[in-house]
């Protein structure tokens, strides 16, 4: 999740661990705490970008990190501050940094909370920002920092945005068990075979949610909004893996390729060749569009293959926005027939059935 996000997350932690005890300090130290795990992204500055991107999220996301950490600040924490033991200030530490990991091993990149397992916890049931998860539980915070230490408002208030943001929590849930399967029923209406299926919510919101499909040739990309009157439509994005012809062969490709789990398409442009992770989904919410919010130009140079990210640009940000909050809203518009990676398929399919699925249907 974002910094402020897991800001909050800490200080509300940190001041139920205790608050009662030290006062404000627990809102503070707590909050340090939870960003405190995120300085793992210092290390872009001293590697190269793959390696930057397997240490996210990676060891200072874990249990073992929480534990170690813990104990290591718990202990300087005893000596500082004699009003908590040990154990308390231990205990302190490492709940402020595993609920980091926890809160982030919900969103699409996940983390390694079992490392050094190579295992990516990724639930995938809430964007990285999202408005409704930090705003109330933020509010919250203020409301218990106004009351007086100790006091039982000031527990209340900081114990009900602990529940009510768990609560959102458990109904992203919910929500994403809801558009699965509208997006399986889908699926199968129109007869589309697929090897793979995973669904994530759009930006800053639970409300409209984007399918990956898996297939033979392609990847389908379709989105559901929960105010959606007509049809899911999918559209297809070529995985033309074979574009990277000896570039496979190198390691630091073998590990990117590793890193997007198998979900990535291969664009070849006037520029170079360029390797899209699909899992983050499109800058915009257009399912057709073939502009990928993660993509890497790989260069060979010699007898290595540089990769460097495409820069994101702040106009791409504003434009989303816009586009978000239209299809948020739902699709008014049926505008064309679903279209598949194979011609032959599509011909086929369109012969024998049609392509809209009333809102009945796939309930």
């Amino acid at each position: 999740m974002d910094s402020v996000t897991q800001i909050v997350l800490g200080a509300a932690v940190g001041e139920a661990v205790l608050g009662k005890k030290i006062g404000n300090k627990a809102m503070v130290l707590g909050a340090i705490a939870g960003t405190i795990p995120d300085l793992d992204v210092l290390s872009s500055h001293f590697t190269d970008t793959v390696t930057a991107l397997e240490m996210h999220r990676g060891f200072t996301h874990s249990i073992v990190f929480a534990v170690v950490f813990g104990l290591l600040f718990g202990w300087l924490l005893s000596l500082w501050d004699k009003r908590a033991s040990l154990r308390e200030w231990w205990w302190f530490w490492f709940l402020c940094f595993v609920t980091h990991p926890l809160l982030d091993a919900q969103t699409t990149w996940g983390t390694q909370l079992f490392w050094p397992f190579d295992l990516r916890l990724a639930l995938k049931n809430i964007f990285v920002i999202d408005p409704l998860y930090t705003l109330p539980f933020l509010v919250f915070l203020i409301l218990a920092m106004l009351q007086k230490r100790g006091s039982v408002k000031r527990r209340k208030f900081n114990n009900l945005g602990l529940l009510v943001s768990s609560g959102y929590l458990l109904l992203t849930l919910v929500l994403k068990g809801i558009t699965y399967l509208k997006f399986e029923a889908a699926l199968k209406y129109q007869n589309i075979a697929y090897t793979a299926l995973e669904t994530k919510p759009s930006p800053l919101n639970t409300i409209l949610w984007t399918a990956n499909v898996e297939t033979e040739d392609a990847f389908l990309i379709g989105d559901y909004s929960f105010f959606d009157t007509k049809p899911i439509r999918f559209y297809p994005h070529l995985k033309n893996h074979a574009a990277l012809g000896d570039l496979r062969k190198y390691d630091k490709v073998q590990r990117l390729i590793k890193i997007t789990q198998g979900w990535y398409t291969v664009s070849e442009r006037p520029d170079g060749i360029y390797l899209n992770d699909l899992r983050f989904g499109m800058v915009g919410v257009d399912p057709q569009t073939e502009k990928y919010a993660f993509s890497f130009r790989l260069e060979k140079r010699g007898d290595r293959v540089s990769v460097t990210e495409e820069p994101k640009h702040a106009r791409d940000a504003k434009k989303l926005l816009a586009e978000l909050w239209a299809r948020v809203k739902g699709n008014q518009q049926l505008k064309s027939a679903t279209i598949f990676h194979s011609p032959s398929i599509f011909l086929k399919i369109i012969r024998k059935i049609p392509f809209a699925l009333p809102a009945s249907r796939t309930k």
